[in-house]
């Protein structure tokens, strides 16, 4: 039964094809900036072989540090969270890294809340601190294609309402 059971669910799962050359959002509070920058500027030449995305000051100040192309969005509470939100619905992004401020209450956090979401829903990995950051960015996973497999909502797409 359960070789049955995943020879359906094989047949039937949904995939995005992650390619070598991840997709990367890259976001921080104003309080965790400065962390995020150390962290991309020692992370150089690995962030160096992606493509990158930044809201706001923060793509600014990655693109003067890094001296490499960040696409550069709106500030968060701006509309840029939502603007990554929306490319991370639409399978272009691959990875989020975002440092967030947990002590202090942003004005955008309905927002952040929404962006954290989106991330878990369409299963891309996110870091939301510089460990997790630093495990997702040294996966090997991070340099080869990736076969993600992508929850079913079907049954909620073809729900009586």
């Amino acid at each position: 039964m359960y070789k049955l059971c995943n020879e359906y669910l094989y047949y039937h799962m949904q995939t995005r094809l992650t390619p070598a050359r991840k997709r990367i959002a890259l976001v921080a509070h104003d309080n965790k900036k400065a962390e995020l920058i150390e962290w991309a500027v020692y992370n150089k030449a690995t962030l160096g072989r992606h493509q990158l995305f930044g809201t706001g000051t923060t793509g600014r100040l990655l693109e003067d540090a890094l001296d490499v192309h960040v696409t550069r969005l709106l500030s968060g509470p701006l509309g840029g969270d939502q603007q990554i939100g929306a490319m991370i619905a639409e399978g272009r992004l691959d990875v989020l890294i975002f440092f967030w401020d947990p002590m202090s209450a942003q004005p955008h956090d309905p927002d952040i809340k929404a962006l954290l979401r989106l991330g878990v829903l369409w299963n891309i990995p996110m870091a939301c601190d510089r460990i997790t950051a630093d495990y997702v960015l040294t996966s090997p996973l991070m340099y080869q294609e990736y076969e993600t497999i992508l929850p079913d909502y079907d049954s909620y797409l073809k729900r009586k309402v």
